[in-house]
C-alpha cells in the first residue's frame, strides 16, 4: 500500500469511527430522553406539577426535572441504566453531583424569583430498563 493509499485508509477510519461515535451519542441521548419521560410519568403520577426539563445555566450544568410538590419546588435528577453489568442508577448521585445540583436549583431560584415558601428538595428517579420486561422507576425523595 502506498503512502495515498494509507492516508486515504485513515481517512475512511476516521470517518466510521465519527459516524459510530454519532451513532452512540444518539442512542444514549434517546435513552435518556425516554428514561426522562418515564420519570415525569411517575412525578405528576404522584401529584408533582413540571415546571420545566432540561434547563440549563450555561456551562454549570443542567437540571433533569424542575417541579412543584405543594409549596415545595424539587428539583430531579433522572438516571437511566440498561440492564446489564451498570451500577444502579440509584447509585449515580455522587456527593460531588448533589453539591452541583444543589447550585444549579439556587441559580433556578434566583433565576425564577425567588424561593417557594415549601423550600426545595432534591429527588431522585432512577429508572432500569431491563433487557426484558417493563421498565423499573424508583422515586427517592430528598436524596440531598
Amino acid at each position: 500500500m502506498n503512502a495515498q493509499q494509507t492516508h486515504a485508509s485513515e481517512q475512511t477510519n476516521r470517518s466510521e469511527q465519527t459516524r459510530r461515535s454519532r451513532r452512540t451519542h444518539q442512542a444514549r441521548h434517546a435513552l435518556g430522553r425516554y428514561g426522562e419521560d418515564l420519570a415525569v410519568r411517575r412525578l405528576t403520577a404522584a401529584g408533582m406539577t413540571v415546571l420545566e426539563r432540561n434547563w440549563r445555566c450555561g456551562r454549570s450544568g443542567e437540571i433533569d426535572i424542575v417541579a412543584r410538590d405543594g409549596d415545595a419546588l424539587v428539583v430531579c435528577e433522572v438516571k437511566t441504566r440498561r440492564g446489564g453489568g451498570y451500577e444502579h442508577p440509584m447509585a449515580a448521585v455522587t456527593p460531588e453531583k448533589a453539591e452541583r445540583l444543589r447550585g444549579l436549583a439556587e441559580r433556578w431560584i434566583q433565576s425564577h424569583g425567588g424561593a417557594p415558601p415549601g423550600g426545595v428538595r432534591i429527588d431522585l428517579v432512577g429508572v432500569l430498563l431491563p433487557d426484558r420486561g417493563a421498565p423499573v422507576v424508583e422515586h427517592a425523595r430528598g436524596v440531598a
